[in-house]
């Protein structure tokens, strides 16, 4: 009971400024047996367990929910998992926006301080809407753990570049010269000349095609071409500049989301709708599924694992089982978890604990 909070924000401060006791107070009964709930000695308020999770008053089991969101990720559109699962496609709608939203928030709160010795960059084009109106997703691979660290849906212009760059330096540990590879669109250059400028190390790998054949393969060293050389000597998985991990991870990508499929009736709507799903098979990729070229012996480990973000693979449940409570003061907004080390912060006579 130690990681549990009071989830009422409005509660006065206790008398040690703590964030009140935690008791056991008794079961509730659900169609699948009885459940336990808490109450706050300092305010009174009872609560179960799921309060402040995606799991709070979902009328059904927490298994079902991680099940939709499991066969989400591996590619089912969200009718086949209704006619799976037995369940209406508006609930699976409403899943599946509760579960994205969670991961977008914990995505943000893990990925930090990432090591990120070789990077690729590329973008994949989808549509939304109809047919007539295409769309980018930008994406960043960390080659040597295999993370996914940042993605932007957008056009294919200089404002996105910017912002998929900007995200991921932001992520980023700079205690060491990155060596970045991407392909040849234009705005690249000058994106990675203003957010690194020359602490990196960039190469483009230029493909001509021909009758959808690549018939040339043009490799060029843009910033730091004298100590190209030396990056790829200690790289440990690329001898010449290439973009094949990014490529894979595309695939990856889209054989994950139904949005992403070739030639689908089942392309997102909106924007809003396809980066909510990214968010998901972003989590999903990095924290969840094993990565099989990531495999030592008899353990194959997740790209979170590998980034030293986490000491072992987590599951949905575990995700999705961490609370999270907010306070909004003006435009500064406090995201307290309670997994994290026990905190206190007192805000105009608020007391809030993660």
């Amino acid at each position: 009971m130690k990681s549990l909070s009071c989830p009422n924000t409005h509660r006065p401060p206790s008398k040690n400024g703590g964030t009140g006791a935690i008791i056991r107070h008794g079961f509730y009964q659900t169609r699948w047996g009885r459940r336990r709930r808490y109450q706050c000695q300092t305010c009174g308020k009872t609560f179960c367990s799921t309060v402040g999770t995606p799991y709070h008053r979902l009328h059904h089991r927490r298994a079902k929910f991680d099940e939709v969101a499991t066969l989400s990720v591996e590619g089912l559109n969200k009718s086949a998992i209704a006619r799976v699962k037995g369940i209406g496609w508006n609930t699976v709608h409403r899943w599946l926006e509760r579960a994205a939203a969670w991961c977008r928030r914990f995505n943000n709160r893990r990925i930090k301080g990432l090591s990120s010795p070789e990077l690729q960059a590329d973008e994949i084009r989808t549509i939304i809407g109809n047919k007539k109106q295409g769309i980018w997703v930008f994406v960043v691979i960390e080659v040597w753990s295999r993370f996914w660290p940042s993605t932007v849906v957008g056009k294919r212009c200089y404002q996105n570049t910017l912002s998929v760059f900007r995200n991921l330096s932001s992520r980023m540990n700079l205690e060491q010269i990155p060596l970045i590879i991407t392909d040849g669109f234009k705005f690249y250059e000058r994106v990675i000349g203003r957010v690194f400028g020359l602490a990196c190390v960039y190469g483009q790998v230029i493909k001509t095609r021909r009758n959808d054949r690549v018939v040339r393969v043009e490799r060029r060293a843009v910033i730091g071409a004298g100590r190209l050389g030396q990056a790829l000597r200690n790289s440990e998985d690329s001898a010449k500049l290439n973009t094949s991990f990014v490529e894979r991870l595309n695939l990856t990508i889209r054989q994950g989301s139904a949005y992403l499929g070739r030639r689908t009736i089942c392309q997102a709507r909106c924007k809003g709708r396809l980066e909510d799903h990214l968010e998901l098979l972003r989590c999903y990729y990095n924290f969840v599924r094993p990565h099989r070229a990531l495999k030592f012996g008899r353990e194959v480990r997740t790209p979170a694992q590998q980034a030293g973000l986490t000491e072992r693979s987590l599951t949905l449940r575990e995700i999705f089982s961490s609370r999270l409570y907010f306070e909004v003061s003006r435009s500064v907004i406090f995201a307290l978890f309670n997994s994290a080390r026990p905190v206190s912060v007192h805000l105009r006579g608020v007391s809030l604990a993660a």
